[in-house]
């Protein structure tokens, strides 16, 4: 029987616009996805696919309501200055429905294309500081061992200032986030003990700066709706092992939204319960939709 108030073990539930995508589907999907009642989409940012700002700019003049989140702008690549106007410029067309992600980057893409940097802590923190802060309308000085800015402020600061969130995984970065972000976007493969893990973390940089606001919590999980366990594990698998290798646990610990429609619902609310404010889905396979379609309908169940 469902919950009579489901909103209780539901989070906010997400789409992801895959990076492997090409870039003209994505208006049409955006406009799927909020036909379908779906929260938010997020689009990527990855070297050398394609841009975030061009793709949430498309995303949010396709639809009406959908919040669109920026996953992640790799901060070695982005000006902070610049970043906040491109930020502002579309808080201020779309008030209340960006969410901006800030990470580090993938290192090797990044040194593939030139951008790698050496202080990677330092540029993530000093980035979210001084984005955050221009988005607000302030005037911006820092001196920091990346970021130098001389008494900046934004013109068009927007009304509605969109959350800035760090899209991050290790223990120190997670620490960063709850000093300096808004909220966490964690990646895919993580599971409740993980998520259970990554807040104690945040939790001691919150501390630490002597914050009580409220940290959101948005989740990335692959997603595949299979009643079939043969044709499931078919296409988990090379998923499973390629997350394995890069979070560096074993297979059997790797997280996802798996199975028939029962198991997905029941892996979403588990995250919820672990605490994730938002469940942003990534489809496995070639029918996102439809496998959106029947998660929300067992969602619903």
């Amino acid at each position: 029987m469902p919950s009579a108030d489901p909103q209780q073990q539901l989070p906010r539930l997400g789409v992801m616009f895959d990076r492997d995508r090409a870039p003209e589907e994505l208006t049409g999907f955006a406009a799927a996805l909020e036909d379908l009642g779906v929260d938010e989409l997020w689009v990527v940012e990855d070297l050398p696919w394609g841009g975030s700002i061009a793709s949430a700019a498309a995303a949010l003049g396709a639809t009406r309501r959908l919040r669109v989140g920026i996953g992640i702008a790799p901060a070695p690549l982005r000006n902070p200055v610049l970043l906040a106007m491109e930020l502002a410029t579309l808080a201020r067309l779309f008030p209340g429905r960006l969410i901006a992600g800030v990470g580090h980057g993938a290192a090797e893409l990044l040194e593939a294309a030139g951008a790698l940097q050496p202080a990677r802590m330092a540029l993530l923190e000093e980035t979210l500081t001084a984005v955050r802060a221009l988005l607000r309308g302030e005037e911006v000085t820092l001196k920091g061992r990346t970021v130098s800015l001389d008494g900046v402020r934004l013109v068009h600061p927007p009304a509605v200032v969109p959350p800035v969130l760090a899209g991050v995984v290790r223990p120190r970065s997670l620490e960063l986030s709850g000093r300096v972000a808004e909220g966490t976007v964690m990646a895919e493969g993580q599971g409740p003990q993980a998520l259970a893990a990554a807040l104690e973390r945040i939790d001691e940089g919150r501390r630490a700066a002597g914050r009580d606001d409220h940290h959101d919590l948005v989740v990335f999980t692959h997603l595949r709706v299979d009643d079939d366990p043969e044709q499931l594990a078919a296409a988990t698998a090379p998923v499973v092992a390629g997350y394995a290798d890069w979070l560096g646990v074993p297979a059997a610990e790797v997280f996802l939204a798996a199975g028939d429609g029962a198991a997905v619902a029941a892996g979403i609310r588990a995250l919820r319960e672990a605490g994730a404010d938002s469940v942003v889905l990534r489809p496995i396979g070639p029918d996102p939709l439809d496998q959106v379609r029947r998660t929300l309908a067992a969602l619903k169940g």
